[in-house]
């Protein structure tokens, strides 16, 4: 197995500083990385993007740890490191499986909020967004495209208060398309908003902290997880080992929030090579469970 990390703009023999401390927990446990150019990558230029990957003589597994990939990014990436004898731990199918929140839907099943997606090709006008939160009521929400939401902007573009107050669904979802800007991904998502046992707010947002966990799911199995958030307490999410299994993806992310009416519910899954790290899950802890894991290469 070998490890991928996006190489630092800087200093382009290294990875990314942002990444250090995984690059140090990977040495310390002694996973082998290489590094590739994220800018490259998403240039479309793979040649340039992996001449610092060197070639595996028999097939071997890869981990891509890095920032975000647009799906188009991945297939390049694939297709490239397979001709190096690298095999994505992911292939592009799985990698949208989890990273798209439409392509995650059908495996969230009933384990998830309701959920609404509005494809951008569909129109993101205000008349279609209206058809769209119809079926809400007065309920309230949150907005997203298929990968982000800009939760940090709480009350200003991602939580709406009432899915029939035009004025602040206007308000919000104008905010949210504006400030996602050439970023947005795909479309509009609209998931009905549940309350959560709440630990606290952030201090900058106000954004609510709930009783948040991130788990990683290897080949179907609970890898390590962590609380969400630097604010925690001792309560630990139920297993979902029905959904684990039912994700068509070797290496994924599960997010789990207790319902302040009680359960537990899937917030969302999340590609587990560009997930990041929960703030008090030790990178150390995260490469020792990847060592042991150690994926093996799938038959083509």
């Amino acid at each position: 197995m070998r490890v991928l990390f996006c190489t630092d703009p800087l200093l382009e023999r290294r990875p990314d500083r942002a990444f250090a401390p995984e690059v140090a927990a990977a040495d310390a446990v002694g996973i082998a990385w290489s590094c590739v150019d994220f800018e490259a990558l998403v240039a479309g230029d793979v040649g340039a993007a992996l001449r610092r990957v060197q070639a595996s003589e028999a097939l071997e597994v890869a981990v891509y740890r890095g920032w975000m990939l647009p799906p188009a990014a991945y297939d390049a990436l694939h297709a490239g490191l397979g001709a190096r004898g690298l095999q994505l731990v992911n292939d592009p199918a799985a990698y949208r499986s989890a990273h798209l929140l439409p392509a995650a839907l059908p495996h969230l099943g009933d384990d998830t909020p309701e959920t609404v997606v509005l494809p951008r090709e569909d129109g993101l006008q205000e008349t279609q967004i209206a058809a769209a939160l119809a079926r809400f009521g007065g309920r309230a929400l949150v907005v997203k495209d298929y990968v982000k939401s800009r939760k940090h902007e709480w009350n200003d573009a991602c939580f709406i208060r009432a899915a029939d107050d035009i004025a602040q669904v206007r308000r919000v979802v104008g905010n949210f398309i504006e400030r996602q800007g050439d970023d947005l991904v795909g479309g509009l998502v609209f998931r009905a908003y549940e309350p959560l046992v709440p630990l606290g707010n952030h201090p900058r947002s106000g954004m609510p902290l709930p009783r948040e966990w991130r788990r990683f799911i290897a080949d179907g199995r609970a890898l390590v997880e962590a609380p969400a958030w630097e604010i925690a307490d001792s309560a630990v999410p139920p297993e979902f080992a029905d959904l684990a299994r039912r994700v068509p993806s070797r290496f994924f992310s599960l997010d789990l929030a207790e319902r302040a009416a009680g359960g537990w519910t899937a917030i969302e899954l999340g590609d587990g090579q560009v997930a990041g790290l929960p703030p008090l899950l030790d990178p150390e802890v995260f490469y020792r469970a990847l060592a042991a894991w150690d994926p093996q290469p799938i038959d083509a």
